[in-house]
């Protein structure tokens, strides 16, 4: 009878003698179902770095809610700068004598005032250093003016009361007009790397464009990574070390095929936890590989159409649990140089032209080819790019993707 059904052991019971007995073909189709149906796409479509992202409904209204969110953050910058004391001569002289660890250039050219991106750069760097203590004692700040008319750069102008500032320009007259902008933009950077390194002897320097805000964890994860893991022998000697990538290419399914082994190394894992559950669950006898392969590409799948960013976001809990794995080509706007990799870097880079399809990150990424060279990028980014609005294509109608 239906109640003395009910009264038997889940696993006597008809449903547990049909996980258990038969195949588990329909209990499987009704998980893939309901997960992809309905959960994930519920879920996951406000995740802006999803697959299951409903774009048409969500992008414009999120462009405009992240543009003026900005906006407000580029205010409170200005405030933060408005308010802050700026030090007297003798204390920029103290704290200049010291020949840093780190240091911290930032390369800045005027662009969409209103939102005061190197403001917003700026006045994180200078809380989280503040807050670092002693362990940060040995950082600097050192501002690079790359704008034709440095004095036109009022942003600029406001943080040279805070910080060392160098300007490569003293106006057009300076400007060589016959560059195409890759070609300026790429030697607007290796003079601001060399300018640091004549001008302060690092140890290292972390070259970060003026768009580039600084997570929280920053400075940790950097001690963590310089101390601990770059003294071990093959991540000795990088060329130089990324510390961001775009969100919407760090997919498991993308160009960069090196991901394919972690993406594996995820499906063995979940794969296996999943399936012993399941097991218990049912009171099955034994795993059966059948069962585990379905949950490994189940959990392949999830992990991939929910989204890679976002699972990374995890490793956020402490500095060893930050990854770090062969660099990727796109984009330069953190990177941290060793000063003999500065070196390097700068004697390879001024034997490149730069040009539409050839810039910068392009360039530096071909000389780990030609030269034989190594580098790494870290995971999850220790920046957020914040400029939707670039200073080399123009874009008057921004969208996040």
């Amino acid at each position: 009878s239906r109640g003395a059904a009910a009264m038997l052991p889940w696993g006597r019971q008809p449903w547990g003698r049909l996980c258990r007995g038969s195949s588990p073909f329909l209990p499987f189709l009704v998980l893939v179902s309901v997960t992809f149906g309905v959960l994930a796409p519920l879920t996951c479509r406000q995740l802006l770095h999803s697959y299951f992202y409903m774009r048409q409904w969500y992008l414009n209204p999120m462009s405009q809610d992240f543009l003026k969110q900005n906006q407000e953050d580029g205010q409170s910058a200005l405030h933060y700068f408005e308010q802050l004391r700026a030090p007297n001569s003798s204390e920029k002289l103290t704290g200049e004598a010291l020949q840093p660890w780190l240091l911290i250039t930032i390369i800045t050219v005027q662009r969409r005032p209103e939102f005061h991106y190197v403001l917003q750069v700026a006045s994180h760097f200078h809380r989280l250093l503040q807050e670092c203590g002693p362990s940060c004692r040995h950082h600097r700040v050192l501002l690079c003016n790359v704008e034709a008319e440095p004095g036109s750069h009022w942003d600029a102008m406001l943080l040279a009361n805070f910080f060392a500032m160098v300007s490569r320009y003293g106006g057009r007259k300076d400007l060589e007009f016959s560059l195409n902008r890759f070609e300026k933009e790429k030697q607007d950077y290796t003079y601001c790397l060399e300018k640091s390194l004549q001008a302060y002897n690092p140890e290292y320097v972390l070259l970060v464009e003026d768009d580039a805000v600084p997570e929280e964890q920053i400075f940790p994860v950097l001690h963590h990574l310089l101390q601990v893991r770059f003294s071990r022998p093959h991540l000795q000697d990088a060329l130089y070390v990324k510390l961001y990538h775009p969100e919407r290419l760090q997919h498991y399914i993308n160009p960069e095929p090196m991901r394919i082994l972690e993406w594996f190394g995820v499906g063995m894992f979940w794969g296996s936890l999943l399936s012993f559950v399941y097991v218990r669950v049912t009171n099955r006898s034994s795993l059966s590989w059948p069962i585990m392969l379905f949950f490994a590409l189940y959990s392949m799948l999830l992990v991939e159409l929910v989204g890679r960013h976002y699972f990374l976001e995890l490793r956020r809990l402490a500095p060893p649990f930050y990854n770090v794995v062969p660099v990727t080509e796109c984009c330069t706007p953190a990177m941290l140089f060793s000063a003999p990799s500065a070196r390097r870097a700068l004697g390879y880079l001024k034997d490149l032209r730069c040009r539409q399809g050839f810039a910068k990150d392009t360039a530096l990424y071909s000389l780990l080819r030609t030269k034989g060279e190594r580098a790494f990028v870290v995971e999850p980014n220790l920046v957020r790019h914040v400029g939707v609005f670039s200073s080399l294509r123009l874009n008057d109608n921004p969208k996040l993707l």
